[in-house]
């Protein structure tokens, strides 16, 4: 019985310890968390209280797992530029209208329509930024750009400055 209770332990503390390695650190752990893990290991409290201390841990939140969803990074996420888009009163926007990305993410622009189109970055007010900025793109003609950084980046067509959309970056 010793033997099943030390190994509990040991996988317990592997657990915590392999949670969020970048913050955990000894020093990080609070003496009660730790003096718990040593009681249970000991036999002094019972497998249920050593276990309500973890969930007690992680309902308050200091102990956080990690999301099961990985985090996407080196993806390629596309921006349709429909047919019709040159229209001023067409309703054919950019697909999507707002891209939300993870950052390391390129974006490809792909033109759909049947006229010339850019895409050139802006600043939230609407002032051209050198971000990113395409040669006119024929019918079938891609742009990418890779985005590193969080932040919400517009851009517009130059060719067609009331289409305009966002990528965010989270």
């Amino acid at each position: 019985m010793n033997n099943l209770k030390l190994i509990f332990f040991s996988i317990s503390v592997i657990i915590l310890i392999s949670v969020s390695p970048s913050a955990v650190s000894a020093e990080n752990v609070p003496a009660w968390i730790k003096n718990n893990a040593l009681w249970y290991g000991q036999g002094d409290i019972t497998e249920t209280e050593f276990l309500n201390s973890i969930k007690f841990l992680i309902e308050n939140n200091i102990l956080v797992l990690e999301n099961d969803e990985p985090i996407k990074r080196n993806q390629l996420e596309q921006i349709i530029i429909p047919n019709g888009n040159y229209v001023v009163s067409g309703g054919n926007f950019y697909l999507p209208l707002n891209l939300e990305i993870h950052p390391m993410t390129t974006v490809q622009w792909i033109n759909d329509d049947i006229v010339l189109h850019t895409v050139q970055s802006q600043d939230e007010y609407g002032g051209i930024i050198g971000l990113f900025n395409s040669a006119p793109l024929n019918t079938g003609e891609t742009f990418e750009f890779k985005f590193t950084e969080e932040g919400v980046y517009n851009y517009y067509c130059s060719l067609h400055p009331w289409r305009v959309g966002l990528v965010t970056v989270r």
